[in-house]
């Protein structure tokens, strides 16, 4: 019989014990011996609390119980995010975690409102949004399993605390087999002749050998980066943002919201995260355009509950790996790449880092060169096509109160990005494409929330009669106005399903960034 393949993961945080998480529960038990080292002297940084949908989708895949999951991490649901002031001041929009209407005859539904709009339609797009709709009034409920109800047409996220979850990933993974080493880790030991890491050596003097090393060491990249001494690409003349304080805030009854916010200010965003002991805030900024303190102070006057602790400072530059599979060596989460959390998109980027290896798990000690370029080529796709996502928040405003704004607005963007805009000026069209982040609705979402609007609709719309398609989209719209007024409130929903354990404790957990 084969021995298992021995997997070393460097680092905790979410990255390592998501890693470990999906190993143990999606890969049959005896095809891998797993070991996580980690420290309790180096301080993680939580890179998420706020998810995207398919998180519950990783969950499910490994086997994970919702309500557990949610009372052990003092979760809540999230249905989009809020974006306020982006575009221009006084602007606001939501990108949902749905579609917009329906499709008629073949066509996108926001087609159909174009043309509806022109003859004089009084409903914006939003409305015919069910996650929308329902955010207004914070309310939430889980999806329809009547995949024809106007009820089916969303998906659900999570916001968390960070360091909760990941006492959950290991508490779920080592009941399953990983062994968890406490150490710092102080030399990493090359085979001479294949370049492969052979083995890492502890303080302690203790070695560990492995088969294949994932490196979830975060910013200081200690195999992909030190060991194995690949390139950074850096991305920053993009997505200028360097830096964000994080700070925690009492939960504000009053606004216990399903949905996360975005606040644009003058050299940043502002994020605000409902969770149900508290509320998680942050200041994302760039510093060439503001200073330390002032970003500190502006986060500070900008909570909407008593600061409970001071703000801690997170220093970054957006970019990637140009190589996150080198040899025997992976990279996942923060040691791959980084791009600021506006999207929340970084716990995204380390599960599909796991899927991906998962899929293309080597079968022995040999690595395999198709494989590695494969994960290669799919890690590639969600990072660029999340970076022109971010990139379109940013050149597509209309502000001109500060610098910042000035420049993302008349910076040169990736052909991949301008190709996208004309396309969506043109006639509407957003491309559709099977790998990677960010599918129609999501591109509407911020195209229009954000005054990019197309010149024309697809021709195809008018094979479907004017009359006909305003009454499907009157019914639609009383269908989800309903629908959603009937719906529980959030906070009474939370209580009903997955009240929190020892919130009183938990309160005093420090902010992650997103």
């Amino acid at each position: 019989m084969t021995r298992p393949l021995k997997v070393v993961i460097v680092g905790g945080g979410t990255a390592g014990w998501m890693c470990a998480t999906g190993l143990a529960g999606a890969v049959r038990p005896g095809l891998c011996d797993v070991t996580l080292i980690e420290s309790d002297e180096i301080a993680t940084v939580g890179v998420g609390e706020a998810t995207l949908p398919q998180l519950k989708d990783f969950n499910d895949f490994v086997g994970i119980d919702e309500v557990e999951f949610m009372r052990n991490s003092n979760a809540t649901f999230k249905l989009g995010i809020d974006f306020v002031d982006w575009g221009k001041k006084g602007n606001r929009y939501m990108h949902p975690f749905g579609v917009f209407g329906q499709p008629m005859g073949g066509v996108a539904f926001h087609h159909l409102w174009m043309k509806a709009k022109q003859a004089g339609l009084e409903h914006a797009l939003e409305d015919y949004s069910y996650p929308i709709v329902a955010t207004r009034t914070n309310r939430f409920e889980f999806p329809s399993e009547d995949k024809s109800s106007v009820s089916a047409a969303y998906a659900y996220a999570y916001h968390f605390d960070a360091f909760l979850y990941v006492q959950f990933l290991r508490g779920f993974t080592q009941a399953r087999g990983v062994k968890r080493q406490e150490g710092l880790i102080v030399e990493t030991n090359l085979d001479p002749d294949t370049g492969y890491i052979r083995s890492v050596t502890l303080a302690s003097g203790q070695v560990i050998e492995g088969d294949l090393f994932i490196d979830c060491s975060g910013f200081r990249a200690l195999l992909i980066d030190k060991a194995m001494k690949t390139e950074f690409e850096d991305w920053s003349k993009w997505l200028p943002n360097n830096r964000a304080f994080a700070v925690i805030c009492e939960r504000n009854d009053e606004n216990f919201t399903p949905y996360t916010r975005s606040t644009a200010r003058e050299a940043g965003w502002q994020w605000r995260i409902p969770l149900q002991h508290r509320t998680g805030n942050g200041y994302a900024y760039s510093s060439s355009f503001i200073s330390d303190d002032e970003a500190r102070q502006t986060l500070l006057d900008n909570l909407d509950g008593k600061a409970l602790n001071d703000p801690w400072q997170l220093k970054f530059v957006s970019g990637r790996r140009k190589d996150c599979w080198v040899k025997n060596c992976v990279a996942i989460g923060l040691a791959s790449g980084f791009l600021e959390p506006l999207e929340s998109t970084s716990i995204y980027l380390i599960q599909m880092g796991v899927i991906h290896l998962i899929r293309l798990l080597p079968r022995g000690p040999e690595m395999e060169p198709v494989a590695i370029e494969e994960y290669k080529r799919s890690m590639d796709v969600e990072y660029q096509r999340i970076r022109d996502f971010l990139i379109l928040h940013y050149h597509a405003n209309e502000r001109d109160d500060a610098e910042l704004w000035r420049y993302t607005r008349n910076m040169d963007i990736p052909d991949s990005l301008k190709e996208k805009i004309a396309a969506f000026r043109h006639r509407g069209h957003v491309p559709f494409y099977k790998d990677g982040l960010f599918a129609m609705p999501s591109w509407v979402s911020v195209f229009y929330g954000q005054g990019i609007t197309p010149e024309n609709y697809d021709p195809l719309t008018d094979n479907m009669e004017l009359e006909a398609a305003l009454a499907r989209m009157r019914d639609m719209h009383e269908k989800i106005r309903t629908h959603t007024a009937a719906m529980p409130s959030h906070d009474e929903f939370i209580r009903g399903y997955c009240p929190a354990v020892d919130t009183e404790v938990r309160a005093t957990r420090k902010a992650g960034a997103r």
